[in-house]
């Protein structure tokens, strides 16, 4: 099954009552609401490369594995911060299932969008 099929299945099935509205499926991403306002893009390769893209207000925050900053400690994958600068990923890890990262980002975003505590 094609992975944003399955994931839009799991966080109605699992996380339902968080979610502002049904997920909504665009060309190559999920567009997911949030009960708190948050709004989440997400893309999955076959190759397990991914960007989840979150959004609270005017501002916008995004995980993703591009292969561009070696010299963060998760790389590949990194933190696009509230200010625009790229930092080590606290939340994902690609040896994980998509769903598990979805999860975790989806955990944190929802009681704190701008990640203040991480």
């Amino acid at each position: 099954m094609n992975v944003l099929l399955d994931l839009s299945a799991r966080l109605i099935d699992e996380l339902g009552e968080q979610l502002a509205s049904p997920p909504q499926l665009a060309h190559d991403a999920l567009l997911v609401r949030l009960d708190n306002g948050v709004a989440l893009e997400l893309r999955f390769t076959p190759a397990g490369e991914y960007s989840i893209g979150w959004s609270h207000g005017d501002t916008s925050m995004r995980i993703d594995t591009a292969p561009v900053h070696p010299e963060l400690a998760t790389y590949p994958n990194h933190l696009h911060g509230r200010d625009g600068t790229a930092r080590a990923d606290p939340l994902t890890d690609p040896q994980r299932s998509p769903w598990e990262n979805l999860r975790a980002v989806i955990e944190h975003v929802r009681a704190d969008p701008l990640l203040r505590e991480l």
